[in-house]
């Protein structure tokens, strides 16, 4: 803790002017003894007073030098027990504070400015962004930062995830964006980079090798605890969280991107370049840009891809939600691909089933066709259906059918009638009259019939028109194609000709 210049000034004064003890001084001025020894060993001068007395580890100080020095790292707690199997019998909180005091430091180490030449190097990190909830799923909110060496452009995206998928995807995003690539990317020993290392020896991702070799880029981690070689992209991530991310409102994934991509276009593109002060960060890539790495002809395909097992019901389960099949293929094992949009399902070379992707938790994706097909085989299924869509819609009606259920009532009936109520009234009005029907100890449709009513007329809401029209009415609607009117002059003409046969 740093004290005012005036109180360190008083402290020195009346120790060596007055003559005053540490303990004198911390008392009037009110700070703690150990904040006064700390400012007068600070400031090196001879102390006056009484000499320090004798401490019971003095005896067992060389001791304590010589093992510290053949083992630096040895714990307080080690070297207390060597030194009390010595004789020692003081307390290990005083023992532990006069080791402290002993124990060899590391000289500091110096470093070299590591300076790029344009177009050479880029570095590259994730750095965690709290979270983010979508429907019923909170999902981890990840940015991408890959920053030019030279130039120091920022290249900004989020992912829901640091899946390997994630990872190449951020990289082509930023060679797009920047119409080329550095022929060195550095990695701070992710995962997604560096599998296995041991000293110089390196087992890199085979995925990120096949990438690199389809962009020519050479990948580079970093040194182990070398912070230095990684402060172009720390500082890009520092300054995302404070110039971008602080006090940041927006709606969901996409904007953030959109909001990220402009911008880095902007004002990170307009602050000045730390290579060069004279010039914004703009200029210097604008310098740095026809240097970069053409990029190939075909862009490197990213999609994540599984191997699914499929159950008895005809759905595959992927990132927390479950996708819509065809029956015929349950119970065999199929290939999901899918990308930030689309999830397609295959079996073997075939696609089978494509569905827009959810990042929601526990969400059904269905094509109806998938499911009518099998409601056709199984006519029981369609309870299940109706009573599956009924609490999907108003989850009160679930808690409904299972007092209902106690009471011996048929739920079949049931669930078509609040099928009915849903489709007439809406899922907003059935669920509050649901949760009054069992407040009020009804769980009939009955009662949610009459609650729904009442509240239809404090509202002053004209009468529901009931969508379900029997089949018999529903077939007065339907399209009727005219017949021809020249078929009744030809049938006319027929009669005439056999008028005039018979005449003679």
């Amino acid at each position: 803790m740093t004290i005012a210049a005036e109180l360190e000034a008083q402290i020195l004064r009346l120790y060596h002017v007055e003559k005053w003890r540490c303990g004198t001084i911390a008392r009037q001025l009110h700070v703690h003894h150990t904040t006064v020894s700390r400012v007068l060993a600070q400031a090196g001068l001879p102390s006056h007073g009484s000499p320090p007395r004798a401490t019971m580890i003095e005896p067992y100080l060389p001791f304590i030098r010589q093992t510290l020095e053949k083992f630096p790292k040895l714990t307080a707690s080690r070297l207390y027990a060597m030194v009390r199997e010595r004789g020692y019998t003081g307390a290990s909180g005083h023992f532990r504070h006069m080791v402290s005091r002993h124990r060899p430091r590391p000289p500091a180490e110096a470093f070299l400015r590591l300076r790029t030449l344009p177009g050479e190097v880029g570095q590259i990190d994730w750095a965690h962004c709290g979270h983010i909830e979508i429907g019923r799923a909170r999902r981890p909110l990840m940015a991408f930062v890959m920053v030019l060496a030279y130039s120091r452009e920022i290249y900004l995206r989020f992912f829901l995830d640091a899946r390997m998928e994630s990872f190449l995807r951020g990289h082509v995003g930023a060679f797009n964006a920047w119409c080329g690539l550095p022929r060195v990317l550095w990695y701070d020993n992710l995962k997604s980079a560096v599998l296995e290392r041991h000293g110089e020896a390196i087992r890199f991702n085979p995925t990120l090798l096949a990438f690199a070799a389809h962009y020519r880029f050479e990948p580079r981690p970093m040194a182990v605890y070398r912070g230095n070689e990684k402060g172009r992209v720390e500082r890009a991530i520092r300054y995302v969280r404070d110039a971008f991310l602080a006090a940041r409102e927006y709606t969901d994934l996409d904007d953030l991107n959109a909001q990220a991509a402009h911008w880095c276009r902007t004002q990170a593109a307009d602050r000045p370049c730390p290579e060069d002060r004279d010039m914004s960060v703009r200029e210097a890539f604008a310098q740095e840009q026809p240097l970069l790495l053409a990029l190939p002809d075909n862009p490197y395909p990213v999609e994540e891809q599984l191997a699914v097992k499929v159950g008895k019901t005809p759905y595959v389960r992927f990132d927390l939600n479950d996708y819509s099949i065809p029956h015929t293929h349950v119970r065999r094992t199929l290939s999901i691909r899918a990308d930030l949009n689309q999830v397609r399902v295959f079996d073997g070379a075939d696609m089978i089933a494509s569905h827009r992707r959810s990042y929601d938790r526990a969400a059904q994706i269905e094509n109806p066709q998938h499911l009518k097909t099998l409601e056709q085989i199984k006519h029981q299924a369609r309870q299940h259906r109706g009573v599956n869509g009924l609490t999907k819609a108003v989850p009160a009606c679930q808690l409904l059918l299972v007092r209902a259920a106690e009471r011996g009532a048929n739920i079949g009936a049931q669930t078509t009638a609040l099928l009915r109520l849903l489709d007439r009234y809406g899922a907003a009005e059935l669920q509050a009259a649901v949760e009054d029907a069992l407040r009020s100890g009804s769980p009939h449709t009955n009662t949610v019939r009459a609650a729904l009513e009442r509240r239809r007329t404090a509202r002053g809401a004209p009468p529901p028109v009931a969508i379900n029209l029997p089949e018999h009415v529903r077939s007065k609607d339907k399209p009727v194609q005219p017949h021809r009117l020249d078929t009744y002059d030809q049938l006319g003409a027929d009669e005439d000709d056999d008028t005039e046969s018979a005449e003679h």
